[in-house]
């Protein structure tokens, strides 16, 4: 595949064919089913979302029990279930 060359996968949350990652986000399992099944614009959507969880709720990523709690928050983002939202967040809206 050239660089000009998007991969595509059939990603997770969006249900439909899209561009992919270019590599895996993380090591391990997770990492290649994310690069396998979750679009690139899933990924960039759930770090903003992931970014706005953290920040409201002050969390410290370094506690294996927030990165538990992200994990599982990822894969329901991904699965297209309801997830966390940051409290008092008013989604922009577009005109």
């Amino acid at each position: 595949m050239s660089n000009t060359e998007q991969r595509m996968v059939f990603c997770r949350r969006f249900k439909k064919d899209l561009p992919g990652l270019p590599k895996p986000p993380f090591p391990g399992p997770k990492g290649q089913d994310t690069f396998e099944n979750v679009s690139l614009q899933a990924w960039q959507d759930w770090l903003v979302h992931q970014t706005r969880i953290i920040n409201e709720q002050q969390l410290n990523v370094m506690d294996m029990t927030v990165r538990k709690y992200l994990q599982e928050q990822m894969a329901k983002y991904f699965a297209g279930e309801a997830v966390d939202e940051a409290e008092g967040f008013v989604p922009p809206t577009t005109n």
